[in-house]
């Protein structure tokens, strides 16, 4: 099989990633776990030669010369009318070894993914800074597609993407919109983002702040009239602000938590959970708007009371907890008990909630 075949059978099989490891035959991951791409595959074990010469078409000169170099390449390749697919070719113990990830041709919206409501709020401001974090393949890129998408439909905007790949391709529909690829159409994130800035922008979005420089022009595109878009590889809300701060020698710190306390809009962290049906995973989503509240507890360094402030502020503000959007997920019956405790950063009070809303659910009590 060529790997165009094999892609193809993984979005048949509806699989979200596509292994390919020497000694082993294609492996794809399905609602969370990893299994053969072909049941009785094992005949079809793959080697270094092999996985090279599957991708071979996608990768150029220039291209083999950097994993020669790095030890490591992305790219990004589309099956017409099927799917687009972000590539990941790295060498493991001196062999060849990829990962494919699928994005799908169609844009979701924030409806199609059942995301909260508020992010389209969040994505309408006109100023300001957003992230959107979680670890590897919780779906970071897809909700920024769904973010950029809504502006697109609502609002008559100037957007740049500058991404590593470009995963979404995005059609101009109200916005204008400028997708830059590393590497292909610029160098680094930060010159990228510092051309912007002189590009009469309104929306930028960045695929990953990876040093300071970038976080520096990021923080200063969202204080000088412009909606910024980015992602962090953290966990929730704290660890957002404190990698970001923790980024800069000390000296520096007090001036970048004072600019994050004013012109962080949002955090969006989120994890995905198995669903109870075996029907693929959902997103479990903590919500941070920057309350009065919250941006003091940002400015005063005391950002190990926001989880409480962030529960405390969901009725009045839309924020919500990960306890919280997990309760909610097993409660609508979409996540099961044991799952739900297994993605929670504070299982105990959420096991406690659990058992009040069973029990309230039994007795018929509104709690």
């Amino acid at each position: 099989m060529n790997i165009e075949e094999l892609l193809k059978l993984m979005v048949e099989k509806k699989g979200t990633d596509l292994h390919l490891k020497a000694g082993l035959p294609p492996m794809v991951r399905i609602s969370g776990d990893i299994e053969p791409l072909i049941d009785d595959d094992a005949s079809l074990k793959l080697t270094s030669t092999k996985i090279k010469e599957l991708i071979s078409k996608y990768i150029g000169f220039g291209e083999d010369k950097k994993i020669q170099e790095n030890k490591e390449f992305d790219f990004a390749l589309e099956l017409p009318g099927i799917a687009r697919f972000r590539g990941a070719l790295f060498i493991q113990k001196g062999n060849y070894g990829a990962v494919f990830r699928t994005i799908p041709m169609k844009i979701p919206t924030v409806d199609d993914l059942k995301l909260p409501v508020v992010l389209k709020e969040i994505a309408s401001n006109k100023q300001g800074l957003v992230l959107v974090t979680g670890p590897t393949g919780s779906g970071k890129s897809t909700t920024m597609a769904a973010m950029i998408n809504h502006i697109n439909d609502n609002f008559k905007k100037n957007i740049i993407t500058i991404e590593d790949p470009i995963e979404f391709v995005h059609t101009d529909n109200k916005s204008i919109i400028n997708q830059r690829e590393i590497g292909m159409d610029t160098n680094t994130f930060s010159t990228a983002l510092k051309s912007a800035m002189r590009q009469d922008p309104d929306v930028i979005l960045v695929g990953e702040m990876r040093d300071p420089e970038t976080i520096t022009t990021a923080i200063t595109a969202s204080e000088t009239g412009h909606l910024v878009i980015s992602t962090l590889h953290t966990n929730d809300t704290k660890q957002t602000i404190d990698r970001i701060i923790d980024s800069f020698p000390p000296e520096q710190q007090a001036q970048i938590r004072f600019q994050l306390s004013l012109f962080l809009i949002a955090v969006v962290a989120q994890r995905l959970v198995k669903r109870k049906d075996g029907n693929g995973m959902v997103a479990a989503i903590e919500i941070m708007i920057n309350t009065p509240l919250i941006r003091s507890l940002i400015a005063d360094s005391k950002t190990g009371q926001i989880s409480k402030a962030i529960e405390d502020s969901a009725s009045f503000y839309k924020t919500q907890s990960f306890n919280q959007s997990l309760l909610s997920l097993y409660k609508d019956n979409v996540v099961s008990v044991e799952d739900a405790l297994a993605t929670s950063n504070n299982p105990s009070d959420l096991k406690i909630q659990i058992q009040s809303a069973d029990f309230a659910k039994k007795t018929g009590m509104k709690i």
